[in-house]
């Protein structure tokens, strides 16, 4: 698949996101619209996956630590086959399998439960332990958020995957600058990470991660010495819709019916 496909098909999960979001009257668009074509390029070009078998014993993993923006995968995952496309249209409902945060016992294709945030990363690391114990092949991908990189959960996993030596794993911090309420810059902010990430013993790949030609090279790349590999994906809050843009406001915001209609025509426009 080419970047300009893998562009194509971002921009049509960006619209059916932002659809569900405003039908459902609740959601987390901001950070949803920042992640999207990271989780575009691995569903579609990067992870070893078999829809048809979601708990296939070979497959790579993908954990979405930043869970609140679960409507993102679920879009993603039933373009990709994991789960009916009209079933999007459910998502928050009474009954619905598609929660706020996403849910393996319910949703094939997601790997583990998330929404308490400093949980994803040490999960991802366990896995990652766990091929190596097993002599298993698979790899894999946790995704974080800027903000939730202040859980001093996530430092004692990145610590414990360096002195694993997990070179089967990869985190990608989604460094929006942006967290429920407040920049980054006003709260506790540990940016920049990539020299946080060497000191622990970590490869560091530092990409615009709303980029398909710097995202897709960075999810391929694999380590050989035994390193982790981080991924600082500079993005934008709310990226793809200009009123949305790096606002605050946007982490949970829900558009009203003339915020709807410019955001759509602005993603409809490039298709």
């Amino acid at each position: 698949m080419q970047i300009s496909d893998l562009e194509r098909i971002a921009r049509q999960i960006r619209i059916r996101d932002l659809q569900a979001v405003y039908e459902a009257k609740a959601g987390h668009i901001g950070g949803e619209m920042s992640a999207i074509d990271i989780m575009t390029a691995l569903y579609f070009k990067v992870l070893k996956i078999w829809p048809d078998e979601p708990k296939h014993p070979d497959r790579d993993r993908f954990v979405l630590s930043k869970g609140h923006t679960a409507c993102a995968l679920y879009v993603t995952l039933a373009k990709r086959g994991f789960l009916p496309e009209e079933e999007i249209s459910t998502f928050l409902k009474p009954l619905s399998r598609l929660n706020g945060h996403p849910n393996c016992n319910k949703v094939p294709g997601v790997e583990t439960n998330t929404g308490p945030l400093g949980h994803g990363l040490p999960v991802a690391v366990g896995m990652a332990k766990a091929a190596k114990l097993t002599g298993a092949s698979y790899h894999t991908y946790v995704m974080t958020g800027d903000g939730e990189m202040q859980e001093g959960s996530n430092w004692e996993a990145i610590s414990s995957a360096a002195q694993f030596q997990l070179d089967n794993l990869t985190l990608i911090i989604d460094h929006n600058r942006f967290q429920q309420g407040a920049a980054l810059s006003d709260t506790n902010n540990l940016a920049p990470f990539r020299s946080k990430l060497e000191a622990f013993g970590w490869d560091v790949t530092e990409i615009d991660g709303n980029s398909m030609a710097e995202v897709v090279p960075a999810l391929e790349r694999r380590s050989s010495n035994g390193r982790p590999h981080g991924i600082v994906a500079h993005t934008n809050k709310g990226q793809g819709i200009s009123f949305m843009q790096d606002k605050v406001d946007w982490h949970h915001k829900v558009p009203n019916e003339e915020q709807y209609k410019i955001a759509m025509a602005e993603l409809t426009e490039a298709l």
